[in-house]
Formats: structure tokens, sequence, C-alpha cells
């Protein structure tokens, strides 16, 4: 099975698109974060109605994974953290949203919400302990900030990444975690679109203008990820951490 990844979207109606017109060669697209942009004009609310819309439209051509980013933020949980609500009440059939889990075959995949604070940090640590007691054969996060220490989370001048996703990932060990969040990092020579963190693949396709975004396609038979953005293509066998 081949799944699509793409991050950072960012309210760029022709990339939406792009995605529905690919969905039906893919057992799964992902988003991994911001499909809202929030220093846009338009407002938030219409924003959401027109994502949504594509959002079912995905859906019914294959299996959709959405997970939120800091832009996608439309109310406030009990903590006062910022949380998307809209994009939880999204899930139906065929479409996987923040706090959810399921199985692609023997390979279970987790979806992480956006955090801001230490209730919803609480609530994704739970989630992965719980999920790390499951039988699986592989163990994929999605989570749309990129773990520190990762080559993913380059900006330009410095790493910014999530000390505690790194924390995460050295306790659970998954085999691979896709993010997005650091638009550029894909694109410097001291950042990358993928890197390893001990056992770990990382990965982050970086945003890029125009109709199509960046993407990494993930093959689960040939366990290979292909990178493809404007800046050409490339292509890697994860193999060597199946050991």
């Amino acid at each position: 099975m081949r799944l699509l990844f793409a991050a950072d979207l960012h309210y760029s109606l022709k990339q939406f698109d792009w995605l529905l017109a690919q969905a039906p060669d893919f057992g799964a697209v992902i988003i991994g974060g911001d499909l809202l942009d929030l220093s846009s004009a338009l407002d938030a609310d219409v924003q959401i109605a027109i994502v949504e819309k594509y959002l079912d439209l995905i859906r019914q051509k294959t299996m959709l994974v959405v997970c939120s980013g800091n832009h996608d933020g439309d109310c406030r949980n009990e903590a006062d953290e910022s949380i998307a609500r809209w994009v939880r009440a999204a899930r139906h059939e065929g479409l996987h949203v923040d706090g959810d889990s399921f199985f692609i075959g023997e390979t279970l995949v987790s979806v992480c919400p956006w955090w801001d604070g230490e209730l919803t940090r609480s609530l994704i640590e739970r989630q992965l302990e719980q999920d790390a007691a499951k039988d699986k054969s592989r163990w994929i996060w999605i989570h749309h900030a990129p773990p520190l220490g990762a080559r993913t989370c380059w900006t330009g001048r410095k790493f910014i990444g999530d000390e505690h996703l790194l924390g995460w990932i050295e306790r659970f060990q998954p085999g691979m975690v896709f993010s997005g969040h650091i638009h550029n990092s894909p694109f410097y020579p001291e950042g990358s679109w993928i890197d390893r963190l001990g056992g770990t693949w990382v990965f982050n396709p970086g945003r890029q203008i125009g109709p199509q975004p960046a993407t990494i396609i993930l093959d689960l038979d040939e366990m290979t990820a292909e990178w493809s953005s404007l800046e050409g293509h490339s292509v890697r066998s994860l193999r060597i951490a199946e050991g």
C-alpha cells in the first residue's frame, strides 16, 4: 500500500484540489496539520467550512488521516489551551483525526493533536502509552511539529523541534513519525525531509507555493519513502531500520 503525506497547506485550495485528484491512486492521504491560515484575511469559520467540504470529498476517494496544527485551533479547552474542535468533529467513516489510533493491515497509526499546554500534551502521552501495548508489526505517528534533534526541524538559522516528542520517540521507539510545521527544513543543506533518531525514521515534506504541495509517498510494501517538491525528488529505502 502507498500512503501520500502532505502538511502545511495553509488554505491553499489549489493544493487541496491536487490532493483530491491524487487520492484514488493511494491507500490513504495524510495531512499533517495547518490546513488553515491564521494570517489570511478570510474568517477562520469560512476557511473551516470550505476545508471540511474538501475533507469529505477526499475521504470518499480513499482513507483520509488529518492531525491538527498550530493554525487550526478554533476554540479553547478547560485549561485555556488552543484546540481544533472542528478537526475532531470532522471524524467520519474513512476519516481519522486527532486522538484516533487505527490499523492499516498490521501497521498501527496514531494521530496526535496539536498541543500548546500540559492538558493536551498529557492526552497525547496517554494515547501513546495505550498504543504501545497493542500488538503491531509497525508503528507510525502523525504529529504536526517535528522532534527536537532531527534535521527535519532546521529553520535555516537554528533547530526548533518538540522536545517532548523527542522524549516520546526515545521512550516508545515508533518506526516512523510524520510531521510538518518547519516549512523550509527540506530546502536547506543543514536540514532534510528525512532523518533518523535511533531506530525511528522522521519526515517533514516542507511547504511550497504553487498548485502542488511538497509530498512524501510511503510505500509500505517496498518500504521506501519518496519526497517530491519543486526542487525535484528523492527516494530512500527504509529497510535498514526494519531489523
